[in-house]
């Protein structure tokens, strides 16, 4: 969920935030979170009721409030004063703890994504169709789309073969991921995200069609290496790693030789959205009307 979502839920209330680089992560005060759905009289009220709410998720064993973290953030007073914090996931268990009209419509959402999420784990069909109806309806074209589509396959499997030769998912993953996007691409991950403006944004989601191709390049040629040769730990499939992540970066110094130009660059497939009531009206068959708003998730 990104900052401005999280923000609106709060009914564009003032809820101190802040971006964490290292842990790539935003983390909203707490007691701003507790005064915006308990309409709390004062911040010293917030404070007594996140007080008395935190030592009841405490003995409930609610692990993100024991070891909740504290950032220093703007008071009232313009001086930068530590408070307590929590990330998005931690937020939104906090806000089903909190009995508040306020909080409803946050809790309902909350119920229809699990209730969603549930069912594509029985279907992960599902997950793919739902995907391609996000894609569309936030006005990527079709074509990057199915290229998008292809690259989830791909993923698939390859972490399959990660799976395979005893990588855990995680860390590893990221780290192994981390190899193949620096060695094709000359950047780190978040290099590459930094380069394209993002932060808890899907590097994937941005990238442009001819960047997708290149990943999904590297991912493939990594995944038929690792069938062929079966490594073993993480320092055997670091290799095959960097070996297939070699294969997409001599495509791309080749094609940039040609076009004479970098293909990795700060563009992101969003640039080229056209408005939604064009993507609408190319989508929509004519004389159908626009669907109701309120049937879209």
């Amino acid at each position: 969920m990104s900052q401005d979502l999280m923000i609106k839920l709060f009914d564009e209330r003032q809820v101190r935030v802040v971006w964490d680089d290292e842990q790539e992560k935003y983390y909203f005060s707490v007691v701003d979170v507790c005064a915006v759905l308990t309409d709390q009289p004062d911040y010293q009220a917030a404070r007594n009721y996140w007080k008395v709410l935190k030592h009841r998720l405490v003995k409930e064993g609610f692990e993100p409030v024991t070891n909740c973290n504290q950032l220093k953030m703007p008071s009232a007073d313009g001086k930068q004063r530590l408070t307590d914090v929590a990330d998005t996931e931690g937020v939104l268990r906090i806000v089903q703890s909190i009995p508040s009209k306020k909080a409803e419509p946050l809790k309902r959402w909350l119920a229809e994504v699990g209730s969603e999420r549930l069912t594509q784990m029985q279907d992960p069909e599902k997950s793919i169709e739902q995907a391609i109806h996000d894609y569309r309806r936030l006005g990527y074209s079709e074509a990057w789309i199915n290229q998008r589509v292809r690259s989830i396959e791909v993923r698939k499997e390859l972490t399959d073969e990660w799976k395979r030769g005893g990588i855990e998912e995680g860390v590893q993953f990221a780290s192994l991921t981390d190899i193949i996007t620096k060695k094709w691409s000359g950047k780190t991950t978040k290099e590459y995200k930094q380069l394209k403006g993002l932060r808890k944004e899907s590097l994937r989601d941005n990238m442009t069609n001819v960047e997708l191709a290149l990943n999904s390049l590297a991912e493939a040629s990594a995944a038929e290496l690792s069938k062929q040769r079966s490594p073993k730990g993480f320092k055997e499939n670091a290799r095959v790693a960097s070996e297939g992540g070699d294969v997409a970066r001599v495509a791309r110094e080749q094609l940039e030789q040609s076009l004479g130009r970098p293909v990795v660059t700060g563009q992101k497939a969003s640039d080229y959205i056209h408005p939604i009531e064009d993507v609408e009206a190319k989508v929509l068959p004519k004389g159908k009307n626009t669907p109701d708003k309120n049937t879209e998730k």
